[in-house]
Parts: C-alpha cells; structure tokens; sequence
C-alpha cells in the first residue's frame, strides 16, 4: 500500500534529489560566477560535471518509481539498492569535482547540495529496512496458515 512509511521516504528522497537540488547550490566559488547550481553544470564542457544533474534526476525518478512497486516488495528492494548505488557514485562524483574545481587555490565553499546524496542513502536504506520488515511479516503470516 502506499501509505507505509517507506513509501514516505521514498517520496522525500524523490523530493530531495530532484526538486531541492535546484534551490540549494553545490559550491561557491570566488570567481566571477560564485554560485554553482545543478542547473549550471549542464552548460559545462566536463563530461564528469554532467554526469551530476543526469545522476540527480535518474536518482530521483528510480525513487518515484519504487513507491508504486508496493506490491512487488523484493523488486522494490532490489531497486532501492541500485539507487543507493547511484548515489554513492555521485557522493564520489561530488567528491570528485569539489577537489579537482579549477580555481580551489582560491577560497570556495561547498554548498549543501553536497550533501543531499548521503542524506537521500540514509532514507534509502531506512525504506529497504521498512521494507525489509513487511517481507519477515509477510512471511511469518503465510507459516501460521
């Protein structure tokens, strides 16, 4: 059903990497453009710093998906895992590009964008726990029948 609690983090994991991304920035640099958004590492020439929108978005609807998968809960399991996956890839993309940015020599700031992957793995694994949960409940009903 969709009212379980894993469906709700499901939903605020879907919330955080696809529609707060666009209002907190990931870094603040002291150059001419201080502020970068995800929006702005479209216009990139790195193929790395597109890679971290595309990430964010397909991390956000595999999210959106899995709430709808309540009836197939193992598929929702395994799903979950490969968006965990996801994120800790882009968690080393982020990692990544905030070392290597051009200019660090200057001071910049990291933004809490950065932070939404470890945020949205911690709902992540918080859902496959909850779901983890209902399958042993499930299980142990069908043993008394």
């Amino acid at each position: 059903m969709i009212q379980r609690i894993q469906s709700i983090y499901l939903l605020v994991a879907g919330i955080i990497s696809g529609g707060l991304t666009f209002l907190f920035s990931l870094w603040n640099t002291s150059q001419a453009n201080p502020t970068i958004y995800i929006i702005d590492l479209f216009a990139s020439n790195s193929l790395f710093e597109k890679l971290v929108p595309v990430s964010f978005f397909f991390s956000a609807l595999i999210s959106i998906v899995s709430i709808f998968l309540f009836k197939n809960r193992k598929l929702q399991f395994v799903i979950n895992r490969l968006n965990i996956l996801i994120n800790l890839f882009l968690l080393g993309l982020l990692i990544y590009l905030s070392q290597t940015l051009s200019g660090e020599a200057s001071v910049s700031e990291k933004g809490i964008g950065m932070f939404f992957p470890v945020i949205v793995i911690l709902l992540l694994f918080l859902a496959n726990k909850a779901i983890k949960k209902d399958e042993d409940l499930v299980k142990s009903v069908d043993r008394l029948r």
